[in-house]
C-alpha cells in the first residue's frame, strides 16, 4: 500500500480549468498558494477560525484551510485574484478601496470573497444582518465598520443609522461581559 497515494483532481479556478495530482490530505488552502500560485488567499489560524483563507466554491463561502482539495474535484474555485474583470475592479473591490475598508491587508481577501458569497445567498437585508453573516472573518486592525459600509454600498442597503448608534438610548458596544 502505498501511504503517499496521488488522487488526480480538475478544478476550475478563477475561470481556468486546472488539474493536479495531490495528496488526500492536501488542503484547499495549501493547494492555492503552493501548487497554482495563488497567493491572495491568506493563511491565518490554519484552524477555520479567522476567515482569511475564505475563497468562493461554486459561489458558496468556504474556508479553505478546512476543506481538502480532493473534496474539490470537478468544482468551481473563486479567489481574490478571480474577482476583477481585467483592469476592471470588482464592486466589492472598489468598495473596499473607496471606504478604506482595510488597514493591514491581510484579511482583505478573505473579506471581499465572504462578503461576495454572503450577497449572493441574500439573506442580508440590514446592516446588522451583514455584521452578522461576515462574523466569521477576523480584522485584526478593526475596520469592521468601514468593511459593514462597503459591503452595504455594494448591496444597496440604505441603513443611516451609524455603527454603534444608540437604540432606545442604549448604546450599541459593549467593552466587557455582557449581562443578562
Amino acid at each position: 500500500m502505498d501511504l503517499h497515494q496521488h488522487h488526480p483532481i480538475r478544478l476550475r479556478i478563477n475561470g481556468q480549468d486546472q488539474e493536479f495530482d495531490v495528496e488526500s490530505w492536501v488542503t484547499l488552502l495549501d493547494l492555492l498558494r503552493e501548487r497554482a500560485g495563488l497567493t491572495g488567499t491568506k493563511k491565518g489560524c490554519d484552524h477555520g477560525q479567522c476567515g482569511a483563507c475564505t475563497v468562493l466554491v461554486d459561489g458558496r463561502r468556504v474556508n479553505s484551510c478546512l476543506t481538502l482539495a480532493v473534496m474539490q474535484n470537478g468544482h468551481e474555485i473563486t479567489t481574490i485574484e478571480g474577482m476583477a474583470e481585467g483592469d476592471d475592479l470588482h464592486p466589492l473591490q472598489q468598495a473596499f478601496i473607496d471606504h478604506d475598508a482595510f488597514q493591514c491587508g491581510y484579511c482583505t481577501p478573505g473579506q471581499i470573497c465572504s462578503a461576495a458569497g454572503l450577497i449572493k445567498e441574500g439573506q442580508a437585508k440590514t446592516v446588522d444582518d451583514v455584521r452578522e453573516l461576515m462574523s466569521g472573518n477576523i480584522c485584526r486592525c478593526g475596520a469592521y465598520p468601514q468593511i459593514a459600509q462597503a459591503v452595504i454600498q455594494v448591496m444597496g442597503i440604505q441603513d443611516n443609522k451609524p455603527a454603534g448608534a444608540a437604540v432606545d438610548g442604549k448604546d450599541g458596544f459593549t467593552t466587557g461581559a455582557v449581562l443578562a
